[in-house]
Formats: C-alpha cells, sequence, structure tokens
C-alpha cells in the first residue's frame, strides 16, 4: 500500500490530481485510515493511475475518462481514441490552414515595404 505522496511520485499524478480523482469517485483510495485520514492505494491503484494518465494525455475529458472507467469491457473506449484522433486531424488541418494564411499575409505586406 502506498501513501498519497509515495503513489503520487510512483504515478507521476500531482495530489492534487489524486484528491480530485477521488472526489469525483474516478480514481478513489483502497483504504482511509480512520484514525489519521490517511489515504492509501494499491497496485491495482496503480494500473489505473497510469491508464488515467494516458487517457487525459490523449485529451480526454473527466467525465469521458469516468465512461471509460466505468465501462468494464473498455467497449467505448476505442470509439472514444477514434474520434478524439479525428478530431485531432482536423486541428492538425486548420493549423495548418492558418499557417498558411499567415504567410500568404506575410508575402502580400512584403511588397508594400519597398
Amino acid at each position: 500500500m502506498y501513501k498519497v505522496s509515495e503513489f503520487s511520485a510512483l504515478t507521476g499524478l500531482s495530489k492534487e490530481t489524486l484528491r480530485y480523482y477521488a472526489q469525483v469517485e474516478l480514481l478513489e483510495p483502497v483504504f482511509i485510515d480512520p484514525s489519521n485520514q490517511y489515504r492509501y492505494y494499491d497496485d491495482g491503484s496503480y494500473l489505473l493511475a497510469l491508464l488515467l494518465g494516458k487517457l487525459r494525455g490523449f485529451g480526454l475529458t473527466i467525465q469521458e475518462m469516468k465512461t471509460v472507467m466505468n465501462d468494464q469491457s473498455f467497449a467505448n473506449l476505442e470509439k472514444l481514441l477514434l474520434e478524439k484522433k479525428k478530431n485531432i486531424e482536423v486541428e492538425i488541418e486548420e493549423l495548418r490552414d492558418k499557417i498558411a494564411d499567415i504567410d500568404k499575409f506575410i508575402e502580400s505586406g512584403k511588397g508594400t515595404d519597398e
């Protein structure tokens, strides 16, 4: 069992993130000591924390992560990830268009300086 500070160091999730994840019932401690209220996590929690970190890195919202965690079969995970991938691809294309517009704008201004 790991105390919050140990678990935070082990997973790379901040103590604040762990508290928040417990508050929203995304990743709850496996044991809370009634005498001092220290929260403890175990190896199973570690695997879930790694998964949550990865999902957050992919841009999933808290609600989407809760949906994934509540779906024991993880049937929706592939669908969500493919949807995120598509959204990222659209964002990349929009950013490329903006870059092209900026380049055109810069080029159009060069002719007036001479």
